[in-house]
C-alpha cells in the first residue's frame, strides 16, 4: 500500500492549489481517504475525508468548508484536495491517509492505517 501526496507550494492569500494523493495497493471500495495537516507547533488535524461509498460522501472540518473540495478519480487511483481562497492559517504540511472501512461505507473512520509523505503548503504574501 502506498500513498504519495503532491502539489504543495507557495501561494498568496486568496489563491488556489490542488493537492493530489496517488494511491496504490488497495481497493477504494474498502478504504476512505482523508487529508490532514500539521502546522509547526500545532497538533495534526483532519481537513477532509471522502468515504469508500460509491456516493463519494465527503466531510470537512469547519474552517475549510466552502473553500476546500475533496474528490476522487477511481480510474487514476487518485484523490484530490482543491483548495481555494487560501488563508495564511492554512499554511501547514498536508498529508493524505487511507482508513479501512466496511465495504462501500458512507462514513469516514477515526483511525487511518496508511499514510503518505507530506507536501508543504505555504500561504504568504
Amino acid at each position: 500500500v502506498q500513498l504519495q501526496a503532491y502539489g504543495g507550494g507557495l501561494v498568496q492569500p486568496g489563491g488556489s492549489l490542488r493537492l493530489s494523493c496517488v494511491t496504490s495497493g488497495f481497493n477504494f471500495d474498502y478504504y476512505a481517504i482523508g487529508w490532514f495537516r500539521q502546522a509547526p507547533g500545532k497538533e495534526r488535524e483532519g481537513v477532509a475525508c471522502i468515504s469508500s461509498s460509491a456516493d463519494d460522501n465527503t466531510y470537512y472540518t469547519e474552517s475549510v468548508k466552502g473553500r476546500f473540495t475533496i474528490s476522487r478519480d477511481k480510474a487514476k487511483s487518485t484523490v484530490y484536495l482543491q483548495m481555494n481562497s487560501l488563508k495564511t492559517e492554512d499554511t501547514a504540511t498536508y498529508y493524505c491517509a487511507a482508513g479501512r472501512t466496511l465495504y462501500s461505507s458512507s462514513y469516514c473512520p477515526r483511525v487511518y492505517d496508511y499514510w503518505g509523505q507530506g507536501t508543504q503548503v505555504t500561504v504568504s504574501s
